[in-house]
């Protein structure tokens, strides 16, 4: 009864979107089988940008296969970290991830470092091996987002708006219920839906707009790193708009600020002054190459004469 998913002003009716699917016997969660098709998906982009820009593939495969386990570890203890009163009890539950509990923050937190130790280990670029793996991130997280969907999670308050979504009361944590919702249930056929914004899906379609931006410049990149810095200024104004519309936040401990929010602020001003001092340092560079240029010439040119 509370496999329905309904978004009314847009006249779609899904009558039984399960959160599992079973394999010889085995329950797997589509939450699990999303975010791991985004992850090789992701991995194969950075493969064949690597090679568009005469790169070894091999370093993006092995960078891959190494950032998922730590992304996936670092996106774990990020939620467990500020969700500790739900693990308190019982420390076997922050290994069970079939239910959610992967915070995506987390998880680019943890890719950096790995891009960093990686580059180190490896004599790489950093910056060059960011910003192929930036546009990966990205398509990642698109996909990944819809594990949200099939999980009835990762929602916003209740809305009356064009994509307004409904889903049965009995599907969702109570913990993301809020009274707003509650006064505002409707029941259908003996079902109570509560009426919500789907904000995994604003997430997916901004990351996705950012995503087509980033293609759209890559070829005019001023400086290495630059790609990157433009995905976490990009992806930090989107975060912090979205997620001051979720129910399902994680606070700093002891206040009612919510983490994310003050991370994706922080995000946008540092990447977005990197941005600006190191493109006008680039802007310096270039001038002053193209008037030691025009000297050269002009020197030659006066020995000519």
């Amino acid at each position: 009864m509370d496999m329905m998913i309904y978004f009314p002003h847009l006249g779609i009716q899904l009558e039984h979107v399960g959160k599992t699917i079973s394999i010889f016997g085995f329950s797997i969660a589509y939450y699990g089988i999303i975010i791991g098709c985004g992850m090789l998906i992701a991995i194969f982009m950075a493969a064949h940008e690597a090679k568009v820009t005469g790169q070894n593939p091999e370093n993006y495969f092995d960078l891959g296969i190494i950032g998922i386990i730590c992304g996936v570890i670092g996106a774990r203890i990020y939620f467990v970290i500020f969700s500790w009163d739900m693990y308190k009890d019982n420390l076997l539950d922050i290994f069970n991830t079939r239910q959610g509990g992967l915070a995506i923050y987390g998880g680019v937190i943890a890719a950096i470092i790995t891009i960093l130790v990686f580059a180190k280990v490896k004599h790489l670029s950093a910056p060059q091996i960011a910003d192929v793996v930036a546009p990966s991130l990205l398509f990642g997280q698109i996909v990944g987002r819809w594990g949200n969907f099939f999980n009835r999670e990762a929602f916003g308050e209740y809305t009356d708006g064009l994509f307004a979504m409904q889903l049965p009361l009995s599907a969702v944590r109570n913990s993301d219920v809020s009274e707003t919702m509650r006064q505002h249930i409707e029941t259908i056929d003996g079902v109570q839906f509560i009426q919500v914004q789907p904000t995994f899906l604003y997430e997916s379609l901004w990351c996705l707009a950012l995503l087509i931006i980033i293609f759209a410049y890559r070829r005019h990149k001023r400086f290495e790193g630059e790609l990157i810095l433009i995905y976490l200024f990009g992806y930090g104004l989107g975060r912090a708009w979205i997620e001051g519309l979720r129910t399902d936040q994680l606070w700093i401990t002891g206040t009612q600020i919510a983490v994310s929010q003050v991370l994706a602020i922080v995000m946008v001003i540092v990447s977005g002054l990197l941005l600006f001092f190191i493109g006008r340092k680039q802007k310096k560079n270039v001038r002053s190459d193209f008037r030691k240029e025009n000297m050269k010439n002009e020197r030659g040119n006066a020995e000519r004469f």
